[in-house]
């Protein structure tokens, strides 16, 4: 059960309605008590997943990326370039979050990587203990580079560290520039964003200079790379810092 939308609670929770009168109202107060206290009590849990995780990516070399979308932005097909351009020189995983499927995961492994699928079923997002039993299912080896490529959705990933290094939130010009607004609590959470599919300005409505200062204005020290995962422009610089943030890990 995700504490943050309630998906995956029973159905029955979100059932009884409006002809009770006064105590109806006693009710849904409670109930609105105790959802807090769930999710409290659920951040807190994940919290010390995260830092357990975190202690183990930095004894062993991990460098931990938690990439962050809408569904669609085109994450799979950027980690896939992403690999291409990377995996001569350095080693790789990936963890895949869908609710359903292994067709991301499979992307991934046609692409010369190991990479292991989470379904989350109902839940909408990857979860700390979801990801430390994962990397040592995939027996991640250590100074790699792990993805984790979370369930497409701009809302409960951003609550729930990972213990990863940096989040990464992808948004495609093919959606809103006023994503960042709609959804701050991600864009917030997130250290770069990714403005991905800039080869098709030419064919929709989306201005990106209000879109980053949408972005600035929620976060002002989110950095912001455009790029085309498919087509290749800009991708160069995406690269660039990867090889930056893994030689600074090496250092570290």
């Amino acid at each position: 059960m995700c504490g943050i939308c309630g998906c995956g609670q029973p159905e029955q929770n979100h059932a009884q309605h409006s002809h009770h009168g006064h105590e109806h109202h006693h009710h849904d107060e409670h109930e609105t008590e105790r959802l807090v206290r769930v999710e409290q009590d659920l951040l807190s849990k994940n919290n010390r997943y995260a830092e357990q995780n975190r202690a183990y990516f930095q004894r062993h070399g991990i460098f931990v990326l938690n990439l962050v979308s809408s569904p669609g932005a085109g994450k799979t097909t950027l980690l896939v370039e992403t690999i291409k351009a990377l995996k001569n020189d350095y080693r790789i995983a990936v963890i895949e979050g869908d609710q359903q499927t292994e067709h991301d995961a499979d992307r991934i492994r046609a692409s010369g990587v190991p990479a292991l699928q989470i379904n989350t079923g109902r839940a909408c997002h990857l979860d700390a203990h979801g990801i430390g039993h994962a990397v040592k299912a995939l027996n991640v080896e250590d100074n790699s580079l792990l993805a984790i490529e979370n369930v497409g959705n701009l809302v409960c990933p951003s609550s729930f560290d990972l213990g990863e290094a940096h989040k990464v939130v992808v948004l495609s010009v093919t959606e809103g520039d006023d994503k960042p607004l709609k959804y701050p609590d991600m864009f917030h959470a997130a250290d770069l964003m990714l403005l991905n599919k800039i080869d098709l300005l030419p064919y929709v409505d989306f201005d990106v200079e209000r879109c980053l200062a949408y972005a600035k204005q929620v976060n002002p020290d989110i950095q912001v790379m455009p790029l085309s995962a498919t087509r290749g422009e800009n991708f160069a610089v995406w690269i660039d810092w990867l090889k930056h943030n893994l030689s600074v890990k090496d250092a570290a």
